[in-house]
C-alpha cells in the first residue's frame, strides 16, 4: 500500500539513517583482510602494464608494500582514469592507488590517506619548438595538451588562459599527438614527462620547465581514495605508511624508479 506522504518522508530517512549506520558498522567490525586496488595500468611510471600485460609502476610496489605491512591480502584492477571515483563508489574496489591528487573538489566525493607522494608539474614541447617559457603569453594560441579529468588539465586552463587547451581520455594519447606535430605543448607531472623523454618516443621533445604546484589545484600531495566512512581502513593505510617510510620499504622503492625523493616536503604537525 502508499504511505501518506509524511510517513513516506519519514520511512524514507528511516531507511537512509539506519543505511548510514550498518555502513558505518560495517566498516568498524570488518577485518578488512582482503582488499581490492583500483589503478588506472596507463601512467608510466606510477602505474603501466608491461609487454606481458601485468601491472608495474611505483603506485602498484607502494600498494603491495602497504598490504604486506598491513597483512592483507590485495587484488588489483584496471579502470579508466574519468570513472575512478564513480567506481570506487559503486564498490568495484576498495582503493585507488593510482596517482591521485588529495584536492578539495574530490574530498567532497572521496575521503583520502595521508600522502605518499608529491612531485611538480611541468610542461614539455617539441625540441625546435619558439617556446621558450612557460607563461600564458607565450602559449596564447597554442595547442596544449593534458589528461582529462586531472589537475594538471585543471592547471594548465588557469596558468595559460589564452592557449587552447586539449584534454585527453589517457596521457599515451597526449604523447602521441605532440609526437605527430598536433600539440605545442603538454602539461604533466615532471617525473612522467622526463620518463616519456627518456624514452625513444619522447625523442620529439624536452622539458621546458616545471610549474608552480597551487594548492588550490594540486591539493595536498597525492594520497589514496577511499569511500567515505571506510575509516578503519584508512587508518590501517594511514598507518602503513608511516610504517613503510620508517622501515626503509620505501626508500628501497623509490630508489627503483627515480634518483630523487619523490615524497616531498613533510607536512607540519597539525
Amino acid at each position: 500500500m502508499r504511505l501518506a506522504p509524511s510517513l513516506a518522508l519519514a520511512a524514507a530517512l528511516s531507511a537512509l539513517f539506519a543505511g548510514s549506520a550498518v555502513a558505518q558498522e560495517s566498516d568498524a567490525d570488518k577485518d578488512w583482510s582482503k582488499v581490492v586496488i583500483g589503478t588506472e595500468g596507463a601512467y608510466p611510471p606510477f602505474n603501466f602494464l608491461d609487454a606481458a600485460g601485468e601491472l608495474k609502476g611505483f603506485d602498484v610496489d607502494i600498494a603491495k608494500a602497504l598490504c604486506a605491512q598491513m597483512k592483507v591480502e590485495c587484488t588489483f584492477v584496471t579502470q579508466d582514469w574519468d570513472g575512478m571515483i564513480p567506481a570506487l563508489q559503486n564498490g568495484n574496489f576498495d582503493a585507488i592507488v593510482a596517482s591521485m591528487s588529495i584536492t578539495p573538489e574530490r574530498e567532497e566525493q572521496i575521503a583520502f590517506t595521508s600522502k605518499y607522494y608529491q612531485t611538480p608539474p611541468a610542461v614539455a614541447v617539441p625540441k625546435d619548438s619558439e617556446i621558450t617559457e612557460a607563461t600564458d603569453a607565450a602559449l596564447s594560441g597554442k595547442a596544449v595538451g593534458a589528461q582529462v579529468s586531472t589537475t594538471h588539465a585543471q592547471a594548465a586552463a588557469a596558468l595559460f588562459p589564452d592557449a587552447d587547451i586539449r584534454q585527453y581520455p589517457t596521457a599515451e594519447e597526449y604523447k602521441l599527438d605532440i609526437e605527430n606535430g598536433r600539440l605545442d605543448a603538454v602539461v604533466d607531472d615532471v617525473v612522467v614527462l622526463d620518463e616519456w623523454l627518456k624514452s625513444d618516443a619522447g625523442a620529439c621533445c624536452k622539458l621546458l620547465s616545471t610549474l608552480p604546484a597551487d594548492p588550490a589545484i594540486y591539493g595536498k600531495g597525492i594520497g589514496i581514495g577511499l569511500r567515505k566512512g571506510d575509516d578503519k581502513l584508512k587508518k590501517m593505510l594511514d598507518d602503513a605508511i608511516v610504517a613503510i617510510r620508517e622501515d626503509g620499504t620505501y626508500d628501497k622503492i623509490q630508489k627503483t624508479y627515480f634518483d630523487f625523493d619523490v615524497y616531498g616536503e613533510t607536512p607540519a604537525a597539525q
